[in-house]
């Protein structure tokens, strides 16, 4: 099983990637707290952060991610 975390600071982007974790029923750990440095250290400049085990995806990879699983 797939451990799934997103890391939001409740934009917009952040809530529809919310909505479509939800509406796919996906089991998500929702982290709203967190150090943005660490992110950006990973190479991210923007909110939502999808991480899929030791992955982490960006909006339009994460959307995709949603849409085929």
């Amino acid at each position: 099983m797939q451990k799934i975390k997103l890391y939001s600071t409740n934009c917009p982007k952040c809530k529809v990637l919310e909505a479509k974790l939800r509406q796919k029923n996906i089991d998500f750990d929702l982290i709203t707290d967190f150090d943005i440095k660490e992110l950006i250290d990973k190479g991210f400049l923007s909110a939502p952060i999808l991480q899929v085990d030791d992955e982490y995806l960006d909006f339009s990879h994460a959307i995709t991610f949603v849409n085929n699983f």
